[in-house]
């Protein structure tokens, strides 16, 4: 059987974002990730365990290559230094444990924070590919096209109606929890040719170069959080965190994740100096109608023109939902949608809620206190009571 990672390039975009800021201002952080499973799988997880560990061993065999970097340093805000790195890297195997308890499988990442931070999108869909290979094939596939066709006739239907101001956007967002590496490439290629001008690209780097499109993505929630523990008072993590992006990418990648400790204590951060230097923020938990209003409203009260500012939505949506939230507020910002799971594994087979998160950072603990409840993921009580006091944010219900 085939390795599930075909190359160590067919990560995330904003892997490689934050890995370079990482890299540059803290190489000597230690940090510890987590894999969890939220729902309930069709089979226990802790069966995948030898496969996994398999999947590892290749993992860590791989490098980059040539034309791979090259490719890399092509993309203005990846810096020389970091190109260079990446061509002697490799993942270190004794870095990451598997294990099982009963049913439930268990991997964590431990060691230097830029040794260990790149396995979570590989180890995420390794998991789901071998998880999913278990499945009726030629049936899960025949699902997956018809519903890949039956949403190019939802934005078809949908580009026949009057646009608000600014056009409809899309991405794929889905490497992690696809059905198959194979599907996403036919997914992507197929979006790409039915509907070049609405879908815009995809944030796995590998078939972004490939397929000769746009790789998307800025910041995920490890970056924010790790400064939870970089000597920097709490109050003030999400400032500096900021702030060092600004000096790391001088007006590159210029959109903000707003929900490491929720929307209201992000935009007591978020102030005139960020709001006019970031292109726009990012939605990843809570209600996203309530969230773009607090967002436009914030920018009001600064006067910065929301029209030159974008929305960027990506929690678990579907394309309805991304026209209910087009039809919300494209007419007063720009707006974009990066779907995940919707695109990559809707094969009528329920797909795994699997997450692999930063849980402690210099041997202290960090969390995302999250505006969607069950997505907090901290074991450390006393450390997440004091970030709810701290940024006064409370128990999502």
């Amino acid at each position: 059987m085939r390795p599930v990672v075909r190359s160590l390039l067919e990560t995330d975009l904003y892997k490689f974002t934050m890995w370079q800021a990482l890299l540059h201002r803290h190489p000597d952080a230690q940090a510890e990730y987590a894999f969890v499973c939220r729902n309930t799988p069709a089979f226990p997880l802790a069966e995948l365990k030898a496969e996994v560990e398999a999947e590892l061993d290749h993992l860590c065999m791989l490098s980059f290559q040539q034309d791979e970097i090259q490719y890399l340093r092509s993309l203005r805000y990846i810096k020389s230094d970091f190109a260079d790195f990446l061509t002697v890297f490799r993942f270190q195997r004794h870095f990451i444990r598997v294990w099982t308890e009963g049913p439930h499988l268990h991997i964590v990442a431990r060691g230097p924070q830029v040794h260990v931070m790149g396995f979570e999108i590989y180890v995420l869909y390794i998991v789901n590919e071998l998880y999913f290979r278990r499945v009726d094939q030629q049936r899960a596939l025949a699902t997956a096209r018809q519903r890949l066709h039956d949403k190019i006739g939802l934005v078809r239907d949908f580009l026949a109606t009057p646009p608000c101001r600014h056009p409809f956007e899309f991405s794929d967002f889905g490497l992690r929890r696809r059905f198959s590496a194979a599907w996403q490439d036919e997914v992507v290629a197929t979006l790409a040719q039915a509907l070049p001008e609405q879908f815009k690209g995809s944030s796995n780097v590998y078939i972004a170069m490939r397929q000769k499109l746009t790789p998307l993505g800025t910041m995920g929630h490890e970056y924010l959080q790790s400064f939870q523990a970089f000597g920097v008072r709490l109050r003030d993590f999400q400032k500096q965190a900021l702030e060092d992006w600004v000096q790391e990418y001088r007006g590159d990648l210029g959109i903000a994740l707003t929900d490491v400790v929720g929307m209201d204590a992000f935009l007591a951060d978020f102030d005139l100096y960020f709001a006019k230097l970031f292109d726009g923020l990012r939605h990843d938990s809570g209600d996203p109608f309530v969230w773009g209003e607090k967002a436009l409203a914030h920018y009001q009260r600064l006067r910065i023109d929301a029209q030159t500012k974008r929305l960027v939505f990506s929690d678990g949506l579907d394309l309805p939902e991304c026209f209910r939230l087009y039809r919300a507020f494209a007419d007063r910002t720009i707006t974009a949608f990066g779907i995940g799971t919707n695109l990559t594994n809707d094969t009528g087979f329920q797909p795994l809620n699997i997450v692999m998160k930063l849980v402690s950072c210099n041997g202290q603990s960090v969390a995302k206190l999250s505006d969607t409840a069950g997505k907090t993921l901290c074991s450390d009580e006393t450390f997440l009571a004091y970030l709810r006091q701290v940024f006064q944010h409370p128990q999502p219900t």
